[in-house]
């Protein structure tokens, strides 16, 4: 077999469609694009256009509620900790923060936060300085000897009282 004998298996390549060559193509005229106006026209997709019957998504009712202001935590458990410790990521005393977490990989970099829960068995004494914990996690390491410091987010906000009449915010 030499270079010029090279060829595809026939059918390999299908050519496309040419489009407006005569009514005898079946693609001639209007091209399998129908009749008039929008979609006739090239760059057109109407998302979600269901031929007039009103939409699947406009069907459906509305659920649920999406707080913009919510804080997502990683969570860490007291075994998560006692791991750590065993496989020489931290040691026994030392303080455990969300910065050293961040620098170990151990929680990603993008993290807002780390919640500490009870789960497991942590053995030695250690010293967390995090943005929640539980308050069976928190006794579990106060237990051991080791302290637990939770840093405060967001401050809560004072409930603003209104005038009924006008609406206005009033200064308690």
């Amino acid at each position: 077999m030499e270079l010029n004998q090279l060829q595809d298996n026939p059918g390999a390549r299908k050519s496309r469609m040419r489009v407006g060559r005569g009514i005898g193509s079946t693609k001639g005229k209007t091209c399998g694009r129908g009749g008039k106006g929008q979609t006739s026209r090239s760059g057109v997709a109407i998302k979600g256009f269901e031929g007039g019957q009103m939409p699947i998504h406009r069907r459906l009712p509305k659920r649920g509620f999406n707080n913009h202001t919510r804080v997502d935590f990683d969570v860490i458990t007291l075994r998560d900790l006692q791991v750590m410790i065993d496989n020489g990521s931290f040691k026994a005393g030392d303080t455990v923060t969300t910065a050293a977490l961040k620098e170990k990989g151990i929680i990603p970099k993008t993290s807002e936060g780390v919640k500490l829960l009870f789960k497991g068995e942590l053995k030695a004494k250690l010293s967390v300085d995090i943005e929640r914990a539980s308050a069976n996690a928190k006794a579990a390491i106060e237990k051991l000897g080791g302290s637990v410091t939770v840093k405060v987010k967001q401050p809560k906000r004072e409930k603003v009282k209104k005038d009924p009449k006008t609406g206005k915010a009033i200064k308690a």
